[in-house]
Formats: C-alpha cells, sequence, structure tokens
C-alpha cells in the first residue's frame, strides 16, 4: 500500500509500504480520513538532530478516524466495520498521570504518537493499540479525524480556563485557523462569554463571524488598542485569552489585553518568546496566569465527539486524496486553508 511518509530531516514522500498487521491488543484500522496539522509541518522543518527521538521513516498522521478493519488477538468490545475515531497520544500507562488518564502529562514518555514517531493515518490502513480508539457512531469521519487534535487541544485549553469562563466574561481568541475556528464554537456551544476573534486573515475574521464569534478584529498594529476598546483599560481587560499562533507578536498582544487575574493560555507553536518582568511594571498583569496546555485527554475526546455528534460543533474541511497529501502540506503552510486539510485515502487499496 501506499504511505505518505516522513523519511529524513526536511524529506516527505509517498512510499510503498507493508500492510500493518495488528499485534495483540491492537485493531487494524481501515483509514476514512487523516487531518494534516501544523505539528506536522514543524517536524518535517525539524533539523536532523531533533529528529533522533523519532524512528524514521514514519508515516504521518496524527488526527485520524476510520472502520475497524481486523482485531489482533486478546481485543475485544469491537466489531468490524464500526466507526472510530484515534486518540493520538501514547503515554507510558504507568506514571501517575498516565493512570489518571492524563496521557498528555506523561512523566516518563516524551510528546509523541499515532503519527508522531509510531506509524499513522496518511495511508490505507493503520494498526493502533485497542485503547486508542473511540466510538463516533453517525458521525462522519472526514468530521471526526481533525476532531482528535483540531478539536481535542482547544477544548482542553478551554477546560483549563473554565473558571476564568464565566457567564459575562470575555474570551480572545488568536489565530482562527485550523484550532481557532472549533475553539470559536466550543465557547459558543458551552459558555455565554463575548468573544473576540484575532486574525490576519479578513476570510477567517468572516468565518469566526459565522461561527459564532461577537466581534472580530484584523491583526495589526491597531489591535490592541481595538481590543481594549472593547475590554476596557487595564486593571480589567479579557478575562482569557487563547493564543493559537504564540509568535512574538502574539504573545506580546496577548499579555497587553488579559486583565488582571486572567488566564493566559499558549496554545500555538510558533517558537515565540515572552519576556517576565515580575519587577514594579509587570508584563503580565498581577494575578494572571499562563497555561501551557499540550492536546487533550482521552476523556475530553469522548466529549468533542459528543458535541460533534450533537452538532454543536462542526470542522470546516477541505479534503485531499493520499497522492495530493504534499499539496495539502503546501497550501498549510501558506495559509490558503479555511479550517482544515483533510487526507481521505480510500482508494489507494484498490490502485494497488
Amino acid at each position: 500500500m501506499k504511505a505518505f511518509q516522513l523519511v529524513s530531516a526536511g524529506t516527505t514522500e509517498l512510499r510503498d509500504v507493508p500492510e500493518p498487521d495488528p499485534q495483540p491488543g491492537e485493531v487494524l484500522v481501515r483509514v476514512g480520513a487523516a487531518g494534516a496539522c501544523h505539528s506536522d509541518l514543524h517536524l518535517m522543518d525539524a533539523p536532523a538532530e531533533a529528529l533522533e527521538a523519532f524512528p524514521v521513516p514514519f508515516t504521518l498522521g496524527h488526527e485520524n478516524a476510520g472502520w475497524v478493519e481486523a482485531l489482533g488477538a486478546g481485543v475485544e468490545g469491537f466489531e468490524a466495520g464500526e466507526p472510530v475515531a484515534i486518540y493520538g497520544i501514547l503515554g507510558c500507562g504507568r506514571c501517575r498521570a498516565c493512570l489518571q488518564g492524563r496521557d498528555n502529562e506523561c512523566r516518563n514518555v516524551p510528546p509523541g504518537g499515532i503519527g508522531l514517531g509510531r506509524d499513522g493515518g496518511m495511508a490505507p490502513l493503520v494498526s493502533v493499540p485497542a485503547r486508542q480508539l473511540i466510538p463516533i457512531g453517525e458521525l462522519d469521519v472526514t468530521q471526526a479525524a481533525p476532531l482528535t487534535d483540531a478539536g481535542l487541544t482547544p477544548y482542553h485549553a478551554i477546560q483549563l480556563s473554565r473558571d476564568a469562563l464565566s457567564p459575562g466574561s470575555t474570551c480572545v481568541v488568536i489565530g482562527v485557523g485550523g484550532l481557532g475556528h472549533l475553539a470559536v464554537q466550543i465557547l459558543a456551544a458551552t459558555t455565554s462569554v463575548t468573544v473576540i476573534a484575532v486574525d490576519l486573515d479578513d476570510r477567517h475574521l468572516e468565518l469566526a463571524r459565522e461561527l459564532g464569534a461577537h466581534h472580530a478584529v484584523r491583526s495589526d498594529e491597531d489591535t490592541a488598542a481595538a481590543i481594549r476598546e472593547i475590554v476596557g483599560p487595564p486593571p480589567g481587560g479579557a478575562d482569557a485569552v487563547l493564543d493559537f499562533v504564540s509568535v512574538d507578536a502574539t504573545l506580546k498582544l496577548g499579555a497587553e489585553v488579559v486583565s488582571t487575574g486572567g488566564r493566559l493560555t499558549l496554545v500555538g507553536l510558533g517558537g515565540g518568546v515572552l519576556p517576565v518582568n515580575v519587577g514594579i511594571a509587570p508584563t503580565i498583569p498581577l494575578e494572571a496566569r499562563l497555561v501551557i496546555p499540550f492536546w487533550g485527554t482521552r476523556a475530553e475526546l469522548v466529549e468533542v465527539i459528543a458535541l460533534a455528534r450533537a452538532g454543536s460543533i462542526s470542522a470546516h474541511v477541505e479534503r485531499f486524496g493520499l497522492v495530493d497529501a504534499p499539496e495539502a502540506y503546501d497550501r498549510l503552510r501558506r495559509g490558503e486553508i479555511d479550517g482544515r486539510a483533510v487526507v481521505v485515502p480510500e482508494d489507494s487499496l484498490a490502485e494497488d
């Protein structure tokens, strides 16, 4: 079968690989959809020394959904043809965090998982531990796949800020891309806060308005002032800021508009630096809390899927065939994807 793989630093390739054989405790999944994520771009662009912890080559794709194809020895509770989403994080399963269901906080294994070191879903078939599977019922697989990260990550970030998101509060969402457009929907579906969306792209701002944002502010040199007109002057401000970009400029913006006692949540992997001065003129307001979330828990993914099945949230998806995966990533890199790019390898087995 064909698989879109990271073969070395800076090099990806659609390659012929053997079909996976589910080992004891694993389930073979026929992939219906695999999301393309900025995290993959960070892997593709990483220098060779940064990839030493990853067993390249491996198949990309950490946002996956499909149907159960076959069960490995000892697996019960699933049936062939059952639609499932794949929880991507692989923790050690033994540390305190993993035993409490917080694989995303594993103390023994570096961040990684399905499509992030272990073969992922940019292929017709993928074999994963049975515990990674979440039933999705009637939900379309092209919806379920991006929800496993692009939905789960903002949901987890919002969960960590629930105490700052009481009715009447204000939340700034910086970056209305693959994750941000779902964050706006999750906030609209699960809170009564005023949502202020910020983005460079007018199309993304219009999408944010359609999805429930109360205000849409273009990102430029006047953004902080425009937000302050809505949230008021210091020491007040936004009760919560969700930064899905996290470059220098957005980190500075978040620190400028968050309120005293507010929550600054840094979700994006933009590599920005936020200087922290705790002197007489602090760069972050007093009593403000800074959180750096990572992905989310298996239980939270169940809740995200439930929101989608109820029609409360929906990923905006652009479909690509497996052979078009390079194009999907190129367009993602250029900022030309509204919502989430999803690779659908449905015909690849027949072609082989």
